[in-house]
């Protein structure tokens, strides 16, 4: 695995001292500068003073409450935000993911399969140029500029993160066509989230949200047990 830029900047928001020695001693010799956070409380001034590109979330913190924290962070920045948590039930996963996580991971973990997702968020966080003639793509009101990574709907800016206009953008680039469920997942998140279908049902429910209109045809076609299809009118 390629050894991140010394630049890249990991918010650890973490209460277990055995686990942030784990962690930060792992993604140190790597090359990553890690910040902690043992009690969550002071994470509003890590995100002013030292900007994290990643953040790895506990949700059973001390001082305060993991979901509402999670909440808190997607709505003052858009860094990518793992959850790393004990917590496995299904809905607690699903319940991170509609406050703005980008990803989730249950205790205990393995420090490959940590690297890997941090890896896989830094590729949504930081995306290589899209290069393809289509660089602004107009659906009814909505206008997606693939160069700008800029959103607008009636004129109207709207704030995507980089997963939403990751997925968004890969839906957009093959109007009309059914995606199945596992590319999606593939392409957006990375190899191995084949079968996370739980989160595309969470991210196409949030573009849905942020796109669509109560009275207006569907952007995004849900084709059940198969995949999405985006329909530009």
């Amino acid at each position: 695995m390629a050894e991140p830029a010394a630049a890249t900047q990991v918010l650890l928001v973490e209460d277990d001292p055995h686990i942030v020695d784990l962690v930060r001693s792992n993604l140190v010799v790597r090359g990553y500068a890690v910040d902690v956070s043992p009690t969550g409380e002071d994470v509003g001034e890590w995100l002013v003073a030292s900007p994290p590109d990643v953040v790895l979330l506990d949700l059973m913190l001390p001082a305060v409450d993991g979901f509402e924290l999670c909440r808190e962070i997607r709505e003052r920045s858009p860094v990518g935000i793992i959850v790393v948590s004990a917590r496995g039930r299904e809905g607690d996963k699903v319940r991170a993911l509609n406050l703005g996580a980008d990803d989730y991971m249950t205790k205990p973990f393995g420090i490959e399969e940590l690297l890997a997702r941090i890896t896989a968020t830094l590729r949504r966080v930081r995306p290589v140029p899209v290069a393809d003639p289509r660089a602004v793509i107009e659906a009814g009101d909505v206008v997606i500029d693939l160069d700008a990574r800029r959103v607008t709907k009636g004129d109207v800016r709207v704030h995507l993160t980089p997963t939403e206009l990751s997925l968004l953008q890969e839906l957009a680039l093959h109007p009309r066509v059914l995606l199945p469920h596992a590319r999606l997942l593939r392409r957006v998140w990375g190899p191995g989230y084949e079968t996370q279908t739980e989160y595309l049902r969470v991210y196409v429910r949030r573009l849905r949200a942020k796109l669509e209109t109560d009275d207006g045809p569907p952007l995004i076609v849900t084709e059940p047990r198969l995949g999405y299809r985006f329909e530009p009118p």
